[in-house]
C-alpha cells in the first residue's frame, strides 16, 4: 500500500517537472534532477498530493513561500494568528502549531525546507478556510442546515495573501465587526469565570418566589452574584433586589420577566459555564458560516432560537419584531438568500404536504371549503369533481386560498425565493405572539409587525412608504412590490450572543440542534478549558 502511495506521488512529481521544463518528452528522474534546484524539487515532490497546492506553486516555478529570508513577516503573521486560534474556538489541533515551528526551525537544507514550506501553506489554507467560512460542515450533522459557506478558492486565496500585508491579511479573514469581537470577548470571560470556580452551587428548588427564605434562595442568590446580576449582599431572603436580579436575567434568557423563579428560569439559570461557552462557540461559528467578506449596508437576521427578525442597517439595530417559527416537527431551516419583493394582499398555494394533512380529506368528505381547486392554475368548480375516485394520496389538484382577512399568509407576505419555500409573512394568528416560545408555524416566519417591516423596508425607495402600502392593500389585489436593492437574508440559529450592552444573551435550544453540533466540535477537541459548573 505504501508503495503504490508513493508511486502515485512520483508521478505526480515527474507531471509537475514535466511543465517546468517546457519539454515535450517526460523526462527521466536523473534529467529532471539536473534540471531543478533541490529546493523547488523537494517542493514539487511535497506538495504532489494536493493538487490545488502543486497547482499554486507550480504557476509560481516551485519557488518556496515561506522560507525565504523576506519572508519573515508572512512566517511571524501565520503564527502569530495560529497561536491564537483557540480565541475563535477553532479546532487547534488541526493546525499543528508545533510541528510547523519545529520545520521551520530544522530548515536547513532544500529538502526540509522545501517540506516545511509546504507545510507551512497546506496549514495557512487550512486555518484561513476555518477561520474565515467555519470548520464545520454542518450539512453532513444536521439536515435542516443549508447555508451555502464562503470557502475561497485555495489558488486564489494563496495568490491574495502574497499580494497582501500578511498581518493585515490574516486579521481580514474572521467575521468583522462588532458582533463576534463581543463573542470572542465574552469566550474569554467564561473562560476567566471557570478558572474562578464557575457559578457555584447549582439551585435546588421547583420554584422560588419572592418572599421565600432556605437554602435555595441563598443558592440562587450567590448564582446571580457569580453570573453578573447581583452585587455581593448576604441577605438570605428572596427580596426586592433579588427580585429585580431575576428579572434582569429572565429577560437576558428569554423568558417571561415575573420575577419568579419558576421550573424554566432554574433550568436556565443552573447551565454551566461550559453550557455558556459551547453556545457562544458555536454562534461564532454559525457566523463564520455567513462571513461573505462583504460590508452590507442592509441585513436581515431571523434568530430562530430568540423567535425575532431584525434588520441591521450599517451595523446597527433598526428594526426588530416577534416571530413564529417552525413547530419542532416541522422546523425552519437554516440559511441564507436576498429578498427580493413583497407580495400584498397574497394568495396562498397551499403546500402539498400541507394539504394533505389539513384540507384534501375535508374536500374528499365533501365539506365545505373556502379553498380554491385548480387545474393546471385554473379554478375548477368542485361539483364537477367525483371526488370517489381520489385518495388523499392521489387527489390530482392543487389548493389555493385567495386574498383576504383569513388568508393564512395575512395581507403581505416577504418573498426571497428559495429551494425550502420558506417566507415571512403576515399571519392572522397573532395571539400566537404573546407565547414565550413561538414555534407553530409549518416552517416559514411568522410576524407580528408586518406593515411596519414592509414601510421599514420600503423607506429606502419610495417617499411616503405607508401611503405606497396601504394604497395598495386597500386595493384588495395581490401586488408584487420589488426592492430597488436586493437585501442579504440569514436564517440563524444563535442561542448566544452579546448585545452593545455587553451582556450575554442566552436562549433555549428549542430544536436541539446545539446539543448536536456540541458533540461535533468537541469530538475535534474543541472543549472549553478548566471547565466547571
Amino acid at each position: 500500500m505504501l508503495f503504490r502511495f508513493a508511486r502515485v506521488s512520483v508521478l505526480s512529481v515527474w507531471v509537475a517537472l514535466l511543465a517546468l521544463t517546457g519539454a515535450g518528452v517526460m523526462p527521466t528522474p536523473a534529467a529532471a534532477a539536473q534540471s531543478l534546484p533541490a529546493l523547488r524539487l523537494a517542493i514539487a515532490e511535497a506538495s504532489a498530493s494536493d493538487a490545488a497546492l502543486q497547482a499554486f506553486y507550480r504557476d509560481r516555478d516551485f519557488e518556496p513561500v515561506w522560507t525565504t529570508a523576506d519572508a519573515a513577516d508572512r512566517r511571524t503573521a501565520l503564527l502569530r494568528a495560529l497561536d491564537q486560534a483557540d480565541h475563535h474556538g477553532l479546532p487547534v489541533a488541526r493546525y499543528q502549531i508545533d510541528a510547523l515551528r519545529q520545520a521551520l526551525v530544522d530548515a536547513t537544507n532544500p529538502w526540509l525546507r522545501g517540506k516545511a514550506d509546504v507545510l507551512a501553506s497546506t496549514i495557512f489554507l487550512r486555518y484561513a478556510r476555518d477561520v474565515h467560512g467555519g470548520f464545520l460542515d454542518p450539512s453532513r450533522i444536521i439536515p435542516d442546515i443549508f447555508q451555502d459557506q464562503p470557502h475561497r478558492d485555495p489558488h486564489a486565496l494563496m495568490l491574495a495573501f502574497l499580494k497582501a500585508d500578511p498581518h493585515r491579511f490574516m486579521a481580514s479573514l474572521p467575521p468583522q465587526g462588532p458582533a463576534y469581537n463581543r463573542l470572542m470577548r465574552a469566550k474569554l470571560e467564561l473562560e476567566a469565570v471557570a478558572r474562578a470556580g464557575g457559578y457555584g452551587e447549582t439551585v435546588q428548588a421547583e420554584v422560588l418566589r419572592p418572599g421565600d427564605l432556605g437554602p435555595g434562595v441563598v443558592q440562587m442568590r450567590n448564582r446571580l452574584i457569580r453570573l453578573g446580576y447581583l452585587e455581593q449582599t448576604a441577605s438570605v431572603a428572596f427580596d426586592v433586589r433579588l427580585q429585580a436580579a431575576v428579572m434582569a436575567f429572565q429577560v437576558d434568557s428569554g423568558l417571561t420577566a415575573d420575577g419568579i423563579a419558576g421550573a424554566k428560569t432554574l433550568a436556565a439559570l443552573n447551565r454551566s459555564v461550559e453550557d455558556h461557552w459551547n453556545d457562544v462557540v458555536l454562534t461564532m461559528e454559525r457566523m463564520r458560516w455567513i462571513n461573505d467578506g462583504q460590508l452590507h449596508d442592509r441585513l436581515i437576521f431571523v434568530n430562530l432560537a430568540d423567535f425575532h427578525t431584525r434588520v441591521i442597517d450599517n451595523g446597527e439595530l433598526s428594526f426588530i419584531t416577534r416571530s413564529v417559527i417552525g413547530a419542532r416537527d416541522r422546523q425552519t431551516p437554516e440559511f441564507s438568500d436576498e429578498m427580493e419583493y413583497m407580495v400584498i394582499n397574497p394568495s396562498w398555494h397551499v403546500p402539498r404536504s400541507i394539504a394533505r394533512r389539513s384540507y384534501i380529506p375535508g374536500i374528499l368528505a365533501g365539506e365545505a371549503t373556502y379553498m380554491e381547486i385548480l387545474s393546471g392554475g385554473r379554478p375548477i368548480d368542485p361539483a364537477t369533481i367525483d371526488m370517489s375516485l381520489y385518495s388523499t394520496s392521489s387527489f390530482p389538484f392543487d389548493l389555493r386560498q385567495p386574498p383576504g382577512p383569513n388568508n393564512a399568509l395575512g395581507t403581505v407576505k416577504f418573498m426571497f425565493p428559495n429551494r425550502h419555500a420558506i417566507y415571512l409573512h403576515d399571519t392572522p394568528d397573532q395571539h400566537l405572539m404573546d407565547r414565550e416560545v413561538r414555534a407553530f408555524s409549518s416552517g416559514c416566519i411568522r410576524l407580528a409587525d408586518p406593515h411596519d417591516f414592509a414601510y421599514h423596508l420600503l423607506a429606502r425607495q419610495s417617499d411616503d412608504p405607508q401611503r405606497q402600502f396601504q394604497g395598495i392593500l386597500a386595493s384588495g389585489r395581490e401586488t408584487y412590490l420589488h426592492l430597488d436593492q436586493h437585501i442579504p437574508v440569514h436564517l440563524t440559529y444563535w442561542t448566544a450572543w452579546v448585545e452593545t450592552d455587553g451582556r450575554l444573551r442566552t436562549r433555549a435550544d428549542i430544536y436541539g440542534r446545539n446539543a448536536i453540533l456540541s458533540r461535533a466540535i468537541q469530538s475535534l477537541g474543541v472543549v472549553m478549558p478548566e471547565a466547571s459548573s
